[in-house]
């Protein structure tokens, strides 16, 4: 199915509003397709006095289409078979409900890789006819088959093939393979012709007649830097309207009708599939007010909306708690889905609410992407924002605090997952004494052995100290079964003092040391000698009292600990898995990816891989130095 054209004739450049019969690259008309559109569209517009530079301009702008371009010229697909134009309806219902008309939402583009049934058709033309598109990727994909593609978010992949709905074939470079479409969205503006035209300017030698010519074409129709502005401002709207008819539906036409059926849910199964979700779309209506505000209709390019981000930076926050309890709400819907009359229901509310027909956790994961999708949209405005435009600093710092609160939620998710590995850790150590780690601690700082003498003994004991935030665990490996630790005894970080300790003789212990540093509680006497093998070692271990410090101080000022329910279920399932607090013994991973097939197109979306932007380094070693050294391998 081709594209249908709102207006007889073809569509002008994207900027022309004189009448011009030049096509826009993306647009058809009589059926042709975009990219010869528009080189007969410049043909004509540069007559016969164009010649050479008319040619080589025509291949730069053949390649440029936008988002926007595209979606104004998207047909939808209806029951009956027939075609209609998107648009936008007449704001319905209270002040703050944005919603669009019926055919609009039966159209709804949130969510669906590579946009609607419609759009997916015009982006294949447009690759088929020789265009290229971009997307940009929303998470790090890692694969696991040599077929498919990987990448890091915010990497720019070049869509070969988008005609399987879940999955789309594209390169990076020299890589080819494929790769899940949910994970990527195409960009809004797909080239910058602008920078491309000055340099044939500068190369082409042309006289008069021929600038005259160039300058009747680059006129209105130029998709300039303002042009692309505009696309992206677009955009930003355009996906915030939608974003609240979702929350909305998700409010009204699943949690209002769950509440109602108390012999099916209880408050705490609601809270679980839908966390803070009525939070989050209180917030986005009051943050789509202040956006309102601040649009351009008639002239959008000149929007300033970075100072909104601005003054909500802090409110986006809740997505944290949203974010967390994400995995949760999949497995608590997942066993729910496995009784026919929850799918029955679910099925029912969606048709009452007449949503498009997408599966809950779909829903519910949209939030998630969201927050992912910010940064990526304010880098992109700011690209295309002149440093004289009185929205720049805004929009600059609005990324910055943007990346902020994505890399602050990035961290609490990867913070909460490692829970469940500090419960494992502890489930291994024998003879454990005292509250659980999880009490006080969420985070391992840093892990090694080194040898330990407390007042008043003189002899040193070789130790496995584990620091966390807030205390430090240290064990004794078992004589004959050296991965076996034994639980010794814990020093509380909040009281103690560190110093280093130069080589020689140390007064208070009147020995010899080498490579040592002190413990010392704050208002008492008790002192603690540690000594490492190697100097190197040692400034390790200062840098990581340093870190544990920093950590500590860092939660407090962001607020993050972990609840009750999260300890006490973090526990239960690391016990359940080790009943006698002994490993269970697993089959290397590198057996399982030889057992793998290799199918020529994925079979099934992967799990959905919430990596954000702005992702702090992974601390491996620590938890690599745990497996060596602990019973969690044989």
């Amino acid at each position: 199915m081709r594209t249908q054209q709102g207006s007889e004739g073809g569509e002008p450049l994207p900027g022309d509003s004189s009448g011009s019969s030049c096509l826009s690259p993306g647009s058809e008309s009589g059926g042709g397709s975009p990219a010869r559109a528009a080189d007969g569209g410049l043909g004509g517009c540069m007559g016969g006095g164009g010649g050479s530079l008319g040619g080589t301009l025509r291949g730069v702008l053949s390649r440029y289409w936008s988002l926007e371009s595209l979606h104004s010229t998207t047909a939808l697909v209806v029951p009956d078979g027939t075609s209609e134009k998107s648009g936008l309806g007449d704001e319905l219902g209270a002040e703050e409900d944005f919603l669009y008309e019926e055919f609009r939402s039966s159209g709804h583009r949130f969510g669906q890789p590579g946009g609607g049934g419609g759009e997916q058709l015009a982006i294949n033309e447009l690759i088929s006819d020789g265009s290229v598109v971009y997307a940009e990727a929303l998470w790090d994909h890692v694969t696991m088959d040599i077929q498919e593609l990987g990448f890091k978010a915010g990497d720019v992949i070049e869509v070969i093939d988008a005609t399987n709905k879940e999955w789309w074939w594209g390169r990076i470079v020299e890589s080819e393979g494929w790769f899940p479409a949910s994970f990527v969205r195409l960009r809004v503006n797909q080239d910058e012709p602008m920078e491309k035209f000055s340099s044939h300017l500068d190369e082409a030698q042309c006289g008069e007649q021929d600038l005259a010519a160039l300058g009747r074409l680059l006129g209105p129709g130029l998709p300039c830097k303002e042009e692309m502005r505009a696309n992206v401002i677009n955009e930003i709207m355009s996906t915030e309207r939608d974003y609240i008819k979702h929350l909305k539906d998700i409010c009204e036409g699943y949690i209002k009708q769950c509440r109602r059926r108390t012999d099916m849910f209880s408050e705490e199964q609601l809270r679980t599939i839908f966390g803070n979700i009525e939070d989050i779309y209180r917030f986005q209506r009051k943050f789509l007010k202040g956006l309102e505000r601040r649009f351009n209709q008639d002239q959008p390019h000149l929007s300033e909306i970075g100072c909104c981000f601005l003054e909500h930076q802090t409110d986006f926050q809740i997505y944290s708690e949203y974010c967390n309890n994400h995995p949760n709400a999949c497995v608590q819907l997942s066993r729910l889905m496995k009784v026919n009359k929850y799918v029955f229901f679910f099925e029912a509310c969606r048709l009452l609410q007449r949503m498009i027909h997408i599966s809950l956790d779909g829903f519910l994961l949209t939030p998630v992407q969201k927050i992912c999708k910010y940064p990526l949209q304010l880098a992109e405005l700011l690209k295309y924002t002149n440093p004289q435009h009185r929205d720049y600093q805004d929009v600059e710092a609005a990324l910055d605090a943007m990346k902020n609160v994505a890399r602050l939620i990035n961290e609490r998710k990867r913070r909460l997952e490692n829970i469940d590995k500090i419960a494992q850790w502890q489930s291994s150590i024998e003879d454990w004494e005292g509250e659980d780690v999880l009490v006080r601690s969420s985070e391992l700082i840093f892990s090694g052995e080194m040898t330990k003498l407390s007042q008043p003994q003189t002899k040193g004991q070789q130790r496995m100290f584990f620091l966390f935030d807030h205390q430090m665990v240290y064990c004794k490996k078992d004589l004959l079964r050296r991965d076996i630790l034994y639980y010794k005894g814990r020093m509380d970080m909040d009281l103690m003092d560190v110093m280093d300790v130069e080589d020689g003789r140390e007064k208070d212990f009147n020995i010899s040391v080498k490579n040592g540093l002190k413990l010392r509680v704050r208002g008492s006497d008790e002192v603690h000698l540690l000594c490492t093998k190697k100097p190197e070692q040692k400034q390790r271990w200062i840098r990581a009292f340093a870190e544990e410090r920093k950590q500590v101080h860092q939660d407090q000022e962001t607020g993050f600990s972990l609840t009750e329910v999260q300890k006490k279920q973090a526990m239960v399932n690391a016990f359940r898995g080790h009943p006698a607090g002994k490993p269970k013994v697993t089959r290397p991973y590198c057996d399982f990816l030889l057992r793998q097939k290799h199918p020529s197109l994925p079979t099934a979306l992967p799990q959905q891989q919430v990596f954000m932007l702005a992702e702090p380094k992974r601390k491996t070693t620590f938890w690599h130095n745990i497996g060596r050294l602990t019973p969690f391998k044989k």
